[in-house]
C-alpha cells in the first residue's frame, strides 16, 4: 500500500519551493561570472568597513599628533601618517563613509525621478512625452560637474549642494534608457491584453511594467553610481564639495597631492586607488548586470 500524501490547502499548493525561491534570488550573482563576484565582494566590503569605520578605525579620524607627522607606515599607522599627523588608515575607514553615502543618496534621488518620469512619458506618449523628453535634453546639456560647481556658488561648499546638484544632473542619462526600454515594453502582447481587461495605467505599470523594467534600471543605477563617486571625490578635490578636516577620499587627494612629488605619497595614492577600484567594481557588476538585463528582455 501507498503512503497517501498529507493534504494541502490551495495556499500551501501555491507557494514556491524554497529551493527555487533561492535559485531565482542568486541568479543574478551567478551571472556576474568570477570578476564580477569578486567586484561584487569588493563592493560589499568597502560599504562593510564604511558602516563599522567608528569601531574598527584604531584613531579618530582627525586626531593630531605632530610629533608623529609624516611617518612612514608602521605598526601603529599601517598606511603612515598625513602633515598634521593623523592617521591615514583610519581616515579612508572615515572617509569611506562620506564617498559612499554621496552617491548612494545622488543614485537612489535620480534613479527614482528618473524612473518616474520615463514610466509616465513612456505611458502617455503624445505631448507628456515631448515634454518630458525635451526636459531630459535640456538638463542633459549641463554637465554635473558644472551643475555641482554653480550650486557650490550659489549656497556654498559642502556634500549636499553638490549632491543635489549631481542627483538633478543625473535624471537625464537614466531617464532615457528606461523611457526607451519601457515603450519597447508597453507593446508586448501582455500590456495590450491587460489594457483591454480595463485595468488602469499605473496599476499596469506598478504591477507588470516596472518589475520588468527593474533588472535593467539596477544595473544602470550600479554604473551610474561609480560615475557619481567619481564627480564627487572631483568635487571635493576642487575644495567645493566636502570640506576639511572631514575625512573624504577627495579630501585625502587634494591635500595628500604634494606628498606624491616628494617620500611620502601615502595620503594621496591611497585614496586615489580606493576611488579607482571602487569605480572599477561598480562599473564591472554594472555591465553584467546589464549584459544579463538585455538578454533577459530579448
Amino acid at each position: 500500500m501507498t503512503a497517501l500524501a498529507p493534504p494541502t490547502t490551495p495556499g500551501q499548493a501555491a507557494r514556491p519551493i524554497p529551493a527555487r525561491r533561492l535559485s531565482a534570488l542568486l541568479a543574478p550573482l551567478r551571472s556576474l561570472g568570477v570578476v564580477g563576484r569578486i567586484c561584487g565582494a569588493i563592493i560589499v566590503l568597502l560599504a562593510v568597513l564604511a558602516f563599522l569605520a567608528p569601531w574598527i578605525a584604531p584613531y579618530r579620524p582627525n586626531e593630531i599628533n605632530l610629533s608623529e607627522a609624516l611617518q612612514g607606515p608602521s605598526w601603529s599607522h599601517l598606511l603612515g601618517t598625513d602633515g598634521t599627523g593623523r592617521d591615514i588608515a583610519s581616515r579612508l575607514l572615515w572617509g569611506a563613509r562620506s564617498s559612499l553615502l554621496g552617491p548612494l543618496v545622488v543614485v537612489t534621488a535620480s534613479t527614482a525621478a528618473a524612473t518616474a518620469s520615463a514610466l509616465l512619458a513612456a505611458w502617455r506618449r503624445g505631448a507628456v512625452d515631448t515634454l518630458i523628453s525635451r526636459l531630459f535634453d535640456i538638463v542633459f546639456g549641463f554637465p554635473g560637474l558644472l551643475l555641482a560647481i554653480v550650486a557650490a556658488a550659489l549656497f556654498g561648499g559642502g556634500l549636499w549642494p553638490a549632491v543635489v546638484a549631481l542627483s538633478i544632473a543625473f535624471v537625464p542619462m537614466q531617464g532615457r534608457i528606461v523611457r526607451a526600454a519601457a515603450i519597447r515594453e508597453r507593446e508586448r502582447p501582455y500590456i495590450t491584453a491587460l489594457t483591454l481587461q480595463g485595468f488602469s495605467g499605473w496599476w499596469i505599470c506598478a504591477r507588470h511594467l516596472l518589475p520588468n523594467l527593474l533588472p535593467m534600471i539596477v544595473a544602470q543605477s550600479t554604473i551610474a553610481f561609480g560615475y557619481a563617486m567619481v564627480d564627487l571625490a572631483a568635487i571635493s578635490y576642487l575644495g567645493l564639495g566636502v570640506q576639511p578636516p572631514t575625512a573624504d577620499w577627495g579630501v585625502m587627494l587634494a591635500s595628500g597631492q604634494a606628498g606624491l612629488l616628494q617620500s611620502y605619497p601615502e595620503e594621496a595614492a591611497s585614496a586615489g586607488v580606493l576611488v579607482v577600484v571602487a569605480v572599477i567594481a561598480f562599473n564591472i557588476v554594472g555591465e553584467r548586470l546589464a549584459d544579463r538585463a538585455d538578454k533577459d528582455t530579448r
